[in-house]
Protein backbone atom coordinates (compact mmCIF):
# COMPACT_ATOMS: atom_id res chain seq x y z
CA UNK A 1 0.00 0.00 0.00
CA UNK A 2 1.33 3.55 -0.80
CA UNK A 3 2.65 5.11 2.11
CA UNK A 4 0.92 8.70 3.39
CA UNK A 5 2.83 11.77 2.72
CA UNK A 6 3.79 13.28 6.01
CA UNK A 7 2.68 16.68 5.61
CA UNK A 8 3.16 17.69 9.09
CA UNK A 9 5.96 16.76 11.51
CA UNK A 10 3.89 15.42 14.50
CA UNK A 11 6.84 15.45 16.71
CA UNK A 12 7.56 18.87 15.74
CA UNK A 13 4.09 20.07 16.80
CA UNK A 14 3.89 18.60 19.84
CA UNK A 15 6.93 20.53 20.89
CA UNK A 16 5.03 23.24 19.70
CA UNK A 17 1.95 23.09 21.43
CA UNK A 18 4.31 22.28 24.74
CA UNK A 19 6.02 25.59 24.01
CA UNK A 20 3.01 27.41 23.89
CA UNK A 21 1.88 26.23 27.68
CA UNK A 22 5.17 27.28 28.87
CA UNK A 23 4.48 30.75 26.93
CA UNK A 24 1.01 30.73 28.39
CA UNK A 25 -1.53 29.44 25.74
CA UNK A 26 -3.56 31.89 23.73
CA UNK A 27 -7.11 30.05 23.73
CA UNK A 28 -9.81 32.28 22.13
CA UNK A 29 -10.36 29.95 19.43
CA UNK A 30 -10.53 27.00 21.47
CA UNK A 31 -12.70 28.70 23.69
CA UNK A 32 -15.43 29.37 21.31
CA UNK A 33 -15.13 26.08 20.07
CA UNK A 34 -15.99 24.29 23.11
CA UNK A 35 -19.04 26.82 23.47
CA UNK A 36 -20.11 26.37 20.02
CA UNK A 37 -19.66 22.17 20.13
CA UNK A 38 -21.61 21.95 23.74
CA UNK A 39 -24.69 23.96 22.11
CA UNK A 40 -24.87 21.81 18.99
CA UNK A 41 -24.68 18.33 21.05
CA UNK A 42 -27.38 20.13 22.82
CA UNK A 43 -29.50 20.19 20.14
CA UNK A 44 -29.06 16.19 19.88
CA UNK A 45 -32.39 14.76 21.80
CA UNK A 46 -30.22 12.02 23.55
CA UNK A 47 -27.53 11.32 26.26
CA UNK A 48 -24.12 9.74 25.75
CA UNK A 49 -22.54 6.71 28.52
CA UNK A 50 -18.67 7.04 26.96
CA UNK A 51 -16.91 9.83 24.85
CA UNK A 52 -13.80 10.77 23.76
CA UNK A 53 -11.93 14.02 23.36
CA UNK A 54 -9.90 13.19 20.20
CA UNK A 55 -6.30 15.75 20.51
CA UNK A 56 -8.31 18.82 21.49
CA UNK A 57 -4.94 20.61 22.74
CA UNK A 58 -6.31 22.45 25.90
CA UNK A 59 -9.33 20.25 28.63
CA UNK A 60 -11.87 23.04 27.36
CA UNK A 61 -14.33 20.93 24.90
CA UNK A 62 -14.00 18.40 27.84
CA UNK A 63 -15.26 21.27 30.20
CA UNK A 64 -18.26 22.29 28.05
CA UNK A 65 -19.08 18.91 27.61
CA UNK A 66 -19.25 18.21 31.53
CA UNK A 67 -21.38 21.40 31.77
CA UNK A 68 -23.90 20.37 29.29
CA UNK A 69 -24.64 17.00 30.77
CA UNK A 70 -24.94 14.93 28.47
CA UNK A 71 -21.79 12.84 28.30
CA UNK A 72 -21.55 10.20 31.14
CA UNK A 73 -18.01 9.73 30.63
CA UNK A 74 -14.99 11.61 28.94
CA UNK A 75 -12.08 9.87 27.84
CA UNK A 76 -9.21 12.39 26.60
CA UNK A 77 -6.78 11.03 24.17
CA UNK A 78 -3.89 12.51 23.69
CA UNK A 79 -0.44 11.98 23.69
CA UNK A 80 1.22 11.41 27.20
CA UNK A 81 3.14 14.72 26.81
CA UNK A 82 0.24 16.75 26.63
CA UNK A 83 -1.49 16.02 30.12
CA UNK A 84 -2.79 19.21 31.57
CA UNK A 85 -4.59 17.74 34.74
CA UNK A 86 -5.97 14.07 36.60
CA UNK A 87 -9.89 16.23 36.13
CA UNK A 88 -10.57 13.74 33.74
CA UNK A 89 -9.62 10.06 32.08
CA UNK A 90 -6.49 9.96 29.85
CA UNK A 91 -5.22 8.05 27.12
CA UNK A 92 -2.02 8.63 25.36
CA UNK A 93 -2.25 7.60 21.96
CA UNK A 94 -1.73 9.49 18.81
CA UNK A 95 -5.41 11.22 16.55
CA UNK A 96 -3.48 8.63 13.53
CA UNK A 97 -3.58 5.65 15.44
CA UNK A 98 -6.97 5.10 17.46
CA UNK A 99 -6.42 2.35 20.94
CA UNK A 100 -9.97 1.65 21.10
CA UNK A 101 -12.12 -1.73 19.95
CA UNK A 102 -14.39 -1.57 17.25
CA UNK A 103 -18.06 -0.26 18.40
CA UNK A 104 -16.95 0.58 21.94
CA UNK A 105 -17.55 4.58 21.78
CA UNK A 106 -21.03 6.52 21.94
CA UNK A 107 -19.09 9.91 21.33
CA UNK A 108 -16.16 11.27 19.42
CA UNK A 109 -15.62 14.94 19.38
CA UNK A 110 -12.17 16.87 18.42
CA UNK A 111 -11.86 20.31 18.46
CA UNK A 112 -8.90 22.09 16.33
CA UNK A 113 -7.05 19.43 16.00
CA UNK A 114 -7.96 16.93 13.17
CA UNK A 115 -6.65 19.74 10.59
CA UNK A 116 -2.99 18.42 12.43
CA UNK A 117 -3.39 15.14 11.51
CA UNK A 118 -0.98 13.21 7.92
CA UNK A 119 -3.98 11.37 6.89
CA UNK A 120 -7.20 12.45 7.85
CA UNK A 121 -9.46 9.95 5.58
CA UNK A 122 -7.57 6.62 7.60
CA UNK A 123 -8.33 8.99 10.92
CA UNK A 124 -11.84 8.85 9.88
CA UNK A 125 -12.22 5.38 9.23
CA UNK A 126 -10.89 4.94 12.20
CA UNK A 127 -13.45 6.96 14.43
CA UNK A 128 -16.05 5.37 12.68
CA UNK A 129 -15.11 1.91 13.44
CA UNK A 130 -14.94 2.64 17.21
CA UNK A 131 -17.86 4.15 16.87
CA UNK A 132 -21.13 2.05 18.14
CA UNK A 133 -24.05 2.16 15.65
CA UNK A 134 -25.70 5.17 16.09
CA UNK A 135 -23.08 6.88 17.62
CA UNK A 136 -22.04 10.42 16.49
CA UNK A 137 -18.83 12.28 15.51
CA UNK A 138 -19.05 15.68 15.98
CA UNK A 139 -15.02 17.91 14.93
CA UNK A 140 -14.40 21.16 14.38
CA UNK A 141 -11.21 21.71 12.21
CA UNK A 142 -9.22 24.62 10.78
CA UNK A 143 -9.80 24.78 6.70
CA UNK A 144 -11.00 26.84 3.97
CA UNK A 145 -9.43 30.13 3.52
CA UNK A 146 -8.00 30.43 6.85
CA UNK A 147 -4.94 32.83 7.38
CA UNK A 148 -5.42 33.76 3.26
CA UNK A 149 -3.83 37.19 4.39
CA UNK A 150 -0.82 35.90 6.13
CA UNK A 151 -0.59 33.04 3.15
CA UNK A 152 -0.86 36.15 0.10
CA UNK A 153 1.91 38.50 2.25
CA UNK A 154 4.48 36.08 2.98
CA UNK A 155 4.04 34.61 -0.82
CA UNK A 156 4.90 37.87 -2.45
CA UNK A 157 7.31 38.97 0.08
CA UNK A 158 9.62 35.41 -0.62
CA UNK A 159 8.88 36.15 -4.04
CA UNK A 160 10.72 39.68 -3.78
CA UNK A 161 13.50 38.96 -1.59
CA UNK A 162 14.39 34.80 -1.95
CA UNK A 163 12.95 34.73 -5.31
CA UNK A 164 10.62 31.73 -4.89
CA UNK A 165 8.23 31.37 -2.25
CA UNK A 166 8.23 28.24 0.75
CA UNK A 167 5.88 26.18 2.78
CA UNK A 168 4.29 28.98 5.56
CA UNK A 169 0.70 28.42 6.14
CA UNK A 170 -0.86 24.48 6.58
CA UNK A 171 -2.56 23.69 3.38
CA UNK A 172 -5.70 23.51 4.81
CA UNK A 173 -9.10 20.93 3.91
CA UNK A 174 -11.74 21.77 1.19
CA UNK A 175 -15.29 22.55 3.23
CA UNK A 176 -16.09 20.64 -0.77
CA UNK A 177 -14.11 18.14 -0.01
CA UNK A 178 -15.13 17.14 4.01
CA UNK A 179 -18.67 15.88 3.31
CA UNK A 180 -17.31 13.22 0.78
CA UNK A 181 -14.77 12.37 3.36
CA UNK A 182 -17.01 11.90 5.62
CA UNK A 183 -19.21 9.22 3.63
CA UNK A 184 -15.85 7.54 2.09
CA UNK A 185 -15.27 6.52 5.77
CA UNK A 186 -18.68 5.20 5.94
CA UNK A 187 -20.38 7.84 7.93
CA UNK A 188 -24.31 7.87 7.53
CA UNK A 189 -25.94 11.26 8.26
CA UNK A 190 -23.20 13.57 6.88
CA UNK A 191 -23.20 17.08 7.41
CA UNK A 192 -20.49 19.80 6.76
CA UNK A 193 -20.60 23.42 7.46
CA UNK A 194 -18.35 26.60 8.02
CA UNK A 195 -17.95 29.05 10.77
CA UNK A 196 -15.68 32.12 9.06
CA UNK A 197 -14.43 34.03 12.58
CA UNK A 198 -11.91 37.32 11.61
CA UNK A 199 -10.12 38.40 14.14
CA UNK A 200 -8.21 41.89 13.93
CA UNK A 201 -4.82 42.84 14.92
CA UNK A 202 -2.68 45.98 15.64
CA UNK A 203 0.17 44.20 13.39
CA UNK A 204 1.19 41.49 11.84
CA UNK A 205 3.98 40.76 14.84
CA UNK A 206 1.05 40.65 17.14
CA UNK A 207 -0.93 37.79 15.03
CA UNK A 208 1.95 35.37 14.94
CA UNK A 209 2.42 35.83 18.33
CA UNK A 210 -1.03 34.57 18.90
CA UNK A 211 -0.16 31.88 16.86
CA UNK A 212 2.81 30.88 18.31
CA UNK A 213 0.94 30.99 21.83
CA UNK A 214 -1.77 28.62 20.08
CA UNK A 215 1.12 26.00 19.18
CA UNK A 216 -0.13 26.20 15.52
CA UNK A 217 3.39 27.97 14.32
CA UNK A 218 5.26 26.15 11.33
CA UNK A 219 5.06 22.64 11.61
CA UNK A 220 5.33 21.51 7.79
CA UNK A 221 7.32 18.35 7.01
CA UNK A 222 8.61 20.38 4.20
CA UNK A 223 9.47 24.10 5.62
CA UNK A 224 12.47 25.54 5.12
CA UNK A 225 14.97 25.07 7.91
CA UNK A 226 17.28 27.88 7.43
CA UNK A 227 15.72 31.03 9.55
CA UNK A 228 13.53 33.60 7.89
CA UNK A 229 15.46 36.70 6.77
CA UNK A 230 14.37 40.21 8.55
CA UNK A 231 14.38 41.72 5.15
CA UNK A 232 11.33 39.43 4.28
CA UNK A 233 9.37 39.20 7.31
CA UNK A 234 9.32 43.16 7.43
CA UNK A 235 8.44 43.11 3.56
CA UNK A 236 5.77 40.63 4.78
CA UNK A 237 4.30 43.12 7.11
CA UNK A 238 4.43 45.84 4.61
CA UNK A 239 2.78 43.85 2.09
CA UNK A 240 -0.05 42.64 4.73
CA UNK A 241 -0.52 46.06 5.74
CA UNK A 242 -0.77 47.85 1.96
CA UNK A 243 -3.52 45.06 1.04
CA UNK A 244 -5.88 43.89 3.94
CA UNK A 245 -5.48 46.81 6.56
CA UNK A 246 -9.21 47.76 7.17
CA UNK A 247 -10.24 52.00 7.43
CA UNK A 248 -9.58 52.09 11.33
CA UNK A 249 -5.77 50.79 10.55
CA UNK A 250 -6.51 47.12 12.21
CA UNK A 251 -5.61 43.96 10.68
CA UNK A 252 -8.15 41.27 9.51
CA UNK A 253 -6.99 37.97 9.98
CA UNK A 254 -9.24 34.85 9.02
CA UNK A 255 -10.34 31.85 10.48
CA UNK A 256 -12.70 29.20 9.00
CA UNK A 257 -13.38 26.73 11.28
CA UNK A 258 -15.24 23.99 9.19
CA UNK A 259 -18.00 21.21 11.23
CA UNK A 260 -17.68 17.86 10.89
CA UNK A 261 -21.24 15.75 11.85
CA UNK A 262 -22.11 12.17 11.04
CA UNK A 263 -23.31 8.91 12.56
CA UNK A 264 -22.36 5.56 12.35
CA UNK A 265 -24.57 3.42 10.64
CA UNK A 266 -27.85 2.23 12.55
CA UNK A 267 -31.20 0.61 11.14
CA UNK A 268 -33.65 3.00 12.74
CA UNK A 269 -31.73 5.81 10.88
CA UNK A 270 -33.42 7.74 7.87
CA UNK A 271 -32.95 6.56 4.72
CA UNK A 272 -33.26 7.81 1.03
CA UNK A 273 -36.33 5.93 -1.03
CA UNK A 274 -35.71 3.61 -3.85
CA UNK A 275 -36.35 5.20 -7.16
CA UNK A 276 -39.86 4.50 -7.49
CA UNK A 277 -41.00 3.64 -4.00
CA UNK A 278 -42.92 7.16 -3.95
CA UNK A 279 -46.46 6.92 -2.90
CA UNK A 280 -47.69 10.01 -4.83
CA UNK A 281 -47.11 12.40 -7.28
CA UNK A 282 -45.12 15.55 -7.52
CA UNK A 283 -47.39 17.03 -9.55
CA UNK A 284 -50.75 16.19 -7.37
CA UNK A 285 -48.11 17.95 -4.42
CA UNK A 286 -47.60 21.08 -6.47
CA UNK A 287 -51.33 21.24 -7.28
CA UNK A 288 -50.20 20.88 -11.27
CA UNK A 289 -50.26 19.35 -14.47
CA UNK A 290 -47.73 16.10 -14.89
CA UNK A 291 -46.11 16.98 -18.45
CA UNK A 292 -44.18 13.96 -20.04
CA UNK A 293 -40.59 14.19 -21.44
CA UNK A 294 -42.13 14.74 -24.87
CA UNK A 295 -44.87 17.48 -24.77
CA UNK A 296 -44.39 20.74 -24.46
CA UNK A 297 -45.97 22.84 -21.76
CA UNK A 298 -48.58 25.24 -23.15
CA UNK A 299 -47.78 28.50 -23.25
Amino acid sequence: MPQTPAIFDRKLLRTRRQRARLLGPETFLLDRVAADLAERLSAVLRQFERAVDLGTPTDAVRRALCAGGKVATIIAVEPAAERLDNSFLRVAADEEALPFADASLDLVVSGLALQFVNDLPGTLIQIRRALKPDGLLLAALIGGDSLIELREAFAAAESENEGGISPRVAPFADVRDMGALLQRAGFALPVVDTDRLTVRYDSVFALMRDLRRMGASNALSERRRAPLRRATLARAAEIYRERFTDPDGKLPASFDVIWLSGWAPHESQQRPLQPGAATRRLADALGTKEISAGEKAER
